[in-house]
């Protein structure tokens, strides 16, 4: 199965525990412990047809379709109002969205992406994490979270 880790918005989904668990193979124990229907956990990436419940809906994501842009930044109504309340949410995973966006446009995709894949793997043993790991699932090793990019980040 192939999976697109970048999104419309700036978040990398290859730190979305939704997506983490697709790749690992585990959506059924997960829902199990989510007491989710597992059907709703199925995902590929936002810009795939096969999108979690958490991300069908997303405005943001809807929007970019229908103005066929690839990242928000290509609009002209970048940063709209609905990116910047998305970014300043009370979710601290996504407090980076305009830092990438900018990152994307600079680095261009290929080296944001690896950099991602870099910053959310485990440096003690490679392992994926998600935004919101503080412990690496495999090793124990202490891990870099969301959490603490928000400490370090001004609101």
């Amino acid at each position: 199965m192939e999976y697109i880790f970048d999104t419309y918005c700036g978040l990398y989904c290859g730190a979305c525990e939704v997506l983490l668990v697709n790749r690992k193979g585990t959506v059924e124990k997960a829902a199990k412990i989510w007491k989710m229907d597992p059907h709703d956990l199925k995902c590929t990436g936002c810009k795939t047809d096969i999108v979690s419940v958490f991300c069908k809906n997303c405005q943001i994501r809807s929007c970019a379709l229908d103005k066929g842009v690839n990242f928000c930044f290509q609009c002209h109504n970048y940063p709209c109002k609905e990116l910047v309340d998305f970014n300043n949410d009370e979710h601290p995973h996504h407090l980076i969205v305009l830092r990438n966006l900018e990152a994307i446009s600079k680095k261009g995709i290929e080296y944001w992406l690896k950099e991602q894949e870099n910053r959310w793997s485990c440096p003690e043993c490679g392992e994926k994490f998600s935004w919101y790991d503080e412990k690496c699932p495999i090793c124990g090793s202490c891990l870099r979270s969301c959490l603490d990019d928000e400490k370090e980040l001004d609101r």
